[in-house]
């Protein structure tokens, strides 16, 4: 059984992440979407509130699971049984810090591969902290993320209603 893990923040998941795991979904046998906790960053949302929000946007698919980690990457990877690390590339400026990533990861567990997957072209310039900033000044996004997500994020900012 071949297992992939798809690493990030999701504050919030986004309509990129999901085609993500869309395809990866079609690729292997399970895809574990793992929310970060990251102590370097602030979210929005808790790690229990990402990972509900990303379970319901993702409940269609059957082969992917969504769980927190809190520990290094690899680590995770291992106890999860699995052999890859997703990543996803919007653009080029991605890919240096990307490169650095999958080297180190590589260094530290050699046995673990570093596969990058692109999303479909309509959502390669959507980014968390860009539908953040949209939606913190009442904007509409209702074409970057999931309707359960467009509702959290009306509730997170007070926003009025956007259609």
């Amino acid at each position: 059984m071949k297992t992939a893990v798809y690493p990030g923040t999701f504050d919030p998941i986004t309509l990129g992440h999901s085609d993500i795991v869309r395809r990866a979904a079609q690729l292997f046998d399970k895809v574990i979407v793992a929310v970060a906790v990251n102590a370097a960053k602030t979210p929005t949302w808790s790690a229990d509130e990402r990972v509900s929000m990303a379970r319901q946007v993702l409940a269609e698919f059957p082969n992917v699971e969504v769980k927190s980690f809190d520990t290094l990457l690899v680590t995770f990877v291992q106890q999860s049984n699995a052999g890859v690390i997703l990543r996803g590339l919007r653009a080029v400026s991605d890919f240096e810090y990307e490169f650095q990533l999958a080297g180190m990861n590589r260094h530290l567990a050699p046995e673990i591969e570093t596969l990058f997957l692109t999303p479909a072209e309509q959502f390669t310039f959507i980014s968390s902290s860009l539908v953040r900033e949209v939606a913190s000044h009442g904007g509409n996004v209702s074409e970057f993320v999931h309707p359960i997500v467009k509702k959290k994020l009306i509730t997170r900012y007070n926003m009025q209603h956007v259609p």
